[in-house]
């Protein structure tokens, strides 16, 4: 511990669908956060492409290079409009729609002999520091069967390693809203991005303080 923690904080690029995904700004404001809390926590961030094929070689690059001892993952579900805090990921894998790349898998589960992986109680945890923002944030069982979710059930396996991430979360956020357009013509709220940095800061901030509380447990194991 006396390097300090190392976060890492990723999002995903844009992908048939969503033109803009919201998680690289959000990715953006936070890594430019300046807290005292986080004076000797270097954290690093990164963008995936949205494909298979790049998840799976640029996770354990990023995790060899950075040795990261937390890592925050944010995707964009378009469909549901609050926050949502995965507590697993499913092991299955669409082949209904392609990746950015337009490549599509011939299998329909990501690992021959694995269930459902669960992230782990800290999720809970997580949940309630956003909760205190005032944001609509729901805990979620289904991460779907896309990149999100692969790259979740990956982010899993690697902490599950002796020398990968404590933690590994992941969180679905909604569309952005655009100004006050949607309230003002009567149409369901949607969330801000300063909304949605104020959440994400809450939960980089109790990750930061897990992390440090298991880096503890295992100096005096």
């Amino acid at each position: 511990m006396n390097e300090g923690l190392r976060i890492l904080i990723t999002g995903f690029g844009p992908f048939p669908g969503a033109p803009c995904n919201p998680t690289e700004p959000l990715v953006a404001r936070l890594l430019q956060l300046r807290r005292p809390s986080l004076s000797d926590v270097k954290i690093f961030g990164h963008i995936f492409q949205v494909t298979y094929e790049n998840v799976d070689r640029q996770l354990p690059l990023l995790l060899a290079s950075h040795r990261p001892h937390a890592l925050l993952m944010f995707g964009l579900a378009s469909r549901t409009p609050y926050v949502r805090i995965e507590t697993r990921a499913r092991n299955a894998i669409t082949r209904l729609w392609p990746d950015a790349d337009h490549a599509r898998t011939r299998k329909g589960s990501i690992s021959p002999d694995a269930d459902a992986l669960a992230f782990g109680p800290h999720t809970a945890k997580l949940l309630r520091a956003a909760i205190r923002t005032g944001i609509d944030v729901r805990a979620s069982r289904d991460a779907g069967s896309y990149l999100c979710n692969y790259l979740s059930f990956r982010a899993i396996e690697a902490a599950r390693r002796r020398k990968g991430p404590r933690l590994a979360a992941f969180v679905h956020i909604p569309l952005l809203a655009r100004g006050r357009t949607y309230q003002d013509r009567g149409m369901p709220h949607r969330i801000s991005l300063e909304e949605l940095v104020d959440a994400g800061e809450a939960m980089l901030l109790e990750m930061v303080k897990l992390a440090r509380q298991a880096a503890r447990g295992s100096a005096s194991s």
